[in-house]
């Protein structure tokens, strides 16, 4: 099932929960709402899935308009970050309670409540009830629920935010399998931007109850369209530094002070005399280097795999992945290689990208 939002906007008075937002949902694609708290990607799920009203605008589900259509009759399935498990009733009882309520036969009922356990990897469970599941098995159950009406669309409201770290990676894998296998079409909120990156075919990225961007994960991470953007997706985020970006004997420096890097034309030519801008660059294309730029390194964080280098350049800083195996310390001195064919250029004033202007 495809799905389009047409100008959704969501008002309680003068607090606006989202505004004016345009996006389509192929059929079978996994879209994630990205954001931080209060940027209005809930808000715009509960109006999908027909819990809230909107104030302004349509939802289209294929060419049907359905604004006033109740959630009972959206064909929807929906997991939620609280599960919303009946404690009273086994596994088994809560994922066959919509084929219940349905009047579905009891040996059709019980069939097909099997089939989607088994595939869920908790059909030995059926008996438990919630409160003797780990938080795992309870969301695999509360998934199993949406997926038992075989729904033609999927909500997940940051289903996996009460999981430990190694639980949610297992389930991060376990939902995008299913929604591949299933085919069924899928919208996805969470502030976790590795979430929506993994997963997502598409990232709606919201801000303030407006649509930021909306675009495959690379071209999120390569081609951001905005500040905003920039920061928020990745991890660690992005540099940025304020600079001015000069023309000298036919190369583009940017240059601030204490800071100077020869840019590629490319994108040195549509920062050049704009006067002050705002440069961007992720911690990953910052290397230790014998030619580059001086700084001395403020603090060491282990990662494990990498460590994460925090160097002040003059009045500024900037995070570096680094090798470990470097043995770097506090108050050392280290030069700082960039990668500038990976920088990104922003208008201060609009915040807008320089680079990938529409």
């Amino acid at each position: 099932m495809k799905v389009k939002l047409e100008n959704l906007s969501k008002r309680w008075g003068k607090v606006v929960g989202a505004d004016c937002i345009n996006l389509d949902i192929g059929d079978g694609e996994f879209v994630a709402f990205l954001g931080p708290s209060g940027c209005g990607k809930t808000t715009t799920l509960l109006m999908v899935a027909g819990i809230y009203k909107p104030t302004e605008g349509y939802i289209r589900f294929d060419d049907r308009v359905v604004n006033y259509l109740a959630p009972k009759d959206r064909n929807i399935g929906m997991v939620f970050q609280s599960y919303a498990l009946y404690p009273h009733m086994t596994a088994f009882q809560n994922i066959s309670y919509p084929l219940k309520l349905q009047k579905t036969p009891k040996e059709e009922m019980k069939k097909r409540a099997q089939k989607v356990a088994d595939m869920m990897d908790i059909g030995h469970l059926m008996d438990r009830k919630p409160a003797q599941l780990s938080g795992g098995q309870q969301q695999r159950v509360a998934l199993g629920r949406a997926l038992i009406k075989e729904p033609q669309l999927l909500l997940f409201d940051e289903p996996l935010s009460n999981l430990d770290a190694r639980l949610r990676l297992t389930m991060r894998a376990e939902i995008k399998r299913l929604q591949v296998d299933l085919g069924v079409t899928s919208v996805y909120v969470t502030h976790d931007q590795v979430e929506a990156m993994t997963m997502a075919d598409r990232v709606a990225v919201m801000k303030e109850g407006k649509l930021q961007a909306y675009s495959p994960p690379d071209e999120l991470y390569d081609q951001p369209r905005t500040l905003f953007v920039a920061g928020f997706v990745g991890s660690p985020p992005m540099n940025f530094l304020d600079v001015e970006v000069v023309r000298e004997n036919g190369d583009y420096h940017a240059r601030r002070k204490g800071f100077d890097a020869v840019v590629p034309s490319d994108r040195g030519e549509k920062a050049a005399g704009k006067g002050n801008v705002i440069l961007g660059i992720r911690p990953e294309n910052i290397t230790i280097a014998n030619v580059g730029v001086s700084g001395e390194i403020y603090v060491v964080e282990p990662l494990g795999r990498d460590d994460l280098i925090t160097v002040h350049i003059g009045e500024a800083s900037v995070h570096v992945l680094s090798d470990p195996t470097l043995g770097l310390r506090m108050g050392q001195t280290v030069t700082l290689g960039f990668n500038t064919h990976k920088v990104q250029f922003f208008d201060p004033q609009t915040e807008k990208s320089l680079l990938w202007m529409d």
